[in-house]
């Protein structure tokens, strides 16, 4: 049977996908429904109709599964895959995900581990950044965009988020709304206010503000940060970033304090750290601490050991384990953060770290800078691998692999990267035996994972 627009039909959810969307399936063909999950039963309207699928729309429901569980209230966003599914249910389909991700890349020798589940499912995240806009009232919206869209949706109580964002929040939509301050179109290109974004410190519990402008200066500024000050004083540096390039890329390069410091503290496994607006930082703090242990566990280091710790971020993972080896040497694109993990490592007491500015795309350039000041060429024993979402470049790969490490520890936020990479360095005489995922963002389609892979001639 042919699907139609329109067409009323009584289904049930069979799967759901890692963008939220319930599956069902009719006469072989599928449909995609938002706002259910796997044992939902329910009577859908189809609203489209394309080649290889169908998208449906609630009616009614019929039979209410028990993995449903009401876990946002904010219905318009759709930023959440999972804001009706149990969190138990969300783990299982999450270590599912990396099963059958590993599987189709060939790999189903690599056994997926028990996931480790975050400890808290709300108000986890130590950063969000909130693009801001305005309905045709003029009401400034502050949340996160519509599917496929660039319409902002009003989240400003993301449940995901600590309840003082939503409060700071408000203050600056009040500022906004009271000076009338213009907010980005990205159809025109003008407008001056694009995000607002935070990060805070979960021991510390400092809060930095950034807002993100199409501009050089913030109007009224002044009482933007009186407003906040007063109200708010765990926020510890207020800032404007320069953003006026027509992208969607969230951030421009040039920052302006306008109250504070440009940086906040906090505390992760161990270490006393300092995180500035552009470094690297994991968003869920609590369930950084469980997946460092179980990275440091795995890197399995020894007194006399050389860490090399490639995406090294503000350097919260090498610095965690350099009392456990001889030297730590980071490598970081982001040259604040690299300034960062050299503050870190100082203020901490830490006398084996060294760090270093450097793409690690850039093979032939990567550990040249670290070379010039040993005056001598680096031999890791053991390697950490934390890159963004894109995973690590070939060239990369085979170059750590010719230093011959005896481990690498690799971390990803992206399971399909991770076995795309994983294949690369079987081929190189690596080999990972077992994979863990690591919940770091309850709610999302999103799971991290951790691996070990050793030589091959190590193992056999």
């Amino acid at each position: 049977m042919k699907l139609k627009k329109n067409q009323i039909l009584d289904v049930e959810i069979i799967d759901i996908t890692n963008l939220g969307f319930g599956v069902a399936k009719v006469s072989g063909e599928v449909i995609f429904i938002s706002d259910t999950v796997p044992g939902d039963k329910a009577t859908v309207k189809i609203i489209k109709v394309a080649q290889s699928y169908a998208i449906g729309k609630v009616e009614k429901f019929t039979s209410l599964s028990a993995n449903r569980a009401e876990r946002c209230h904010i219905r318009l966003c759709k930023a959440c895959a999972y804001k009706c599914l149990s969190y138990a249910h969300e783990a299982e389909l999450k270590a599912e995900a990396v099963r059958q991700i590993f599987k189709k890349a060939g790999l189903s020798e690599v056994e997926i581990g028990e996931i480790i589940t975050s400890p808290e499912t709300v108000g986890y995240r130590n950063k969000a950044q909130y693009p801001v806009s305005r309905d045709k009232d003029g009401k400034y919206l502050m949340g996160f965009y519509a599917p496929k869209s660039h319409r902002v949706c009003d989240a400003v109580d993301c449940p995901l988020a600590p309840d003082a964002f939503a409060d700071i929040l408000r203050e600056a939509r009040d500022f906004l709304a009271n000076h009338n301050i213009s907010t980005y179109d990205e159809e025109r290109g003008e407008g001056l206010v694009r995000h607002i974004y935070l990060r805070r410190g979960e021991v510390s519990d400092e809060v930095l503000l950034t807002v993100v402008i199409n501009g050089t200066s913030l109007p009224y500024s002044n009482d933007l940060v009186d407003r906040i000050t007063k109200k708010f004083p765990k926020v510890v540096g207020i800032l404007t970033n320069e953003n006026t390039r027509d992208t969607n890329i969230i951030l421009g390069e040039k920052y302006n304090t306008l109250f504070g410091r440009d940086y906040i503290f906090d505390t992760l496994a161990g270490v006393n750290l300092k995180i500035t607006a552009p470094s690297f930082y994991q968003v869920n703090h609590n369930c950084a601490e469980l997946l460092y242990a179980k990275a440091r566990e795995l890197a399995e280091l020894r007194p006399d050991d050389l860490l090399l710790d490639l995406y090294c971020g503000a350097g919260s993972i090498g610095l965690s384990m350099a009392r456990d080896c001889r030297e730590v040497i980071g490598i970081e694109i982001v040259d604040s953060a690299v300034e960062c993990a050299k503050f870190n490592a100082e203020n901490n007491g830490i006398n084996n770290a060294s760090f270093y500015t450097g793409d690690a795309k850039d093979t032939e350039k990567l550990l040249i800078p670290a070379e010039e000041a040993r005056g001598e060429k680096i031999m890791p024993d053991v390697v950490i691998f934390d890159p963004p979402r894109a995973g690590s470049d070939e060239k990369l790969l085979r170059h750590v692999a010719s230093l011959n490490p005896r481990r690498i520890v690799y971390i990803s936020c992206n399971p399909a990267t991770l076995a795309r990479d994983m294949v690369v360095l079987k081929e190189l005489g690596y080999i990972g035996d077992v994979v863990t995922p690591v919940d770091m963002f309850p709610g999302t389609g999103h799971v991290e994972s951790v691996v070990c892979l050793k030589r091959q001639s190590d193992v056999i």
